[in-house]
């Protein structure tokens, strides 16, 4: 299975090149979501 990571700055188009492989039914794992959802208000992983 490939894999790849998308990196670069602030405005480089990462979230362009990922939503475009959404649409082609690629996965895309969005990890700036993720830490947003942890550290909601009330979540066990901003309490700790």
């Amino acid at each position: 299975m490939l894999r790849i990571g998308l990196t670069g700055g602030i405005a480089s188009g990462k979230t362009a090149v990922s939503d475009h492989f959404a649409q082609l039914g690629i996965p895309v794992i969005d990890t700036d979501q993720i830490s947003r959802e942890l550290v909601e208000p009330g979540t066990e992983a901003l309490l700790q």
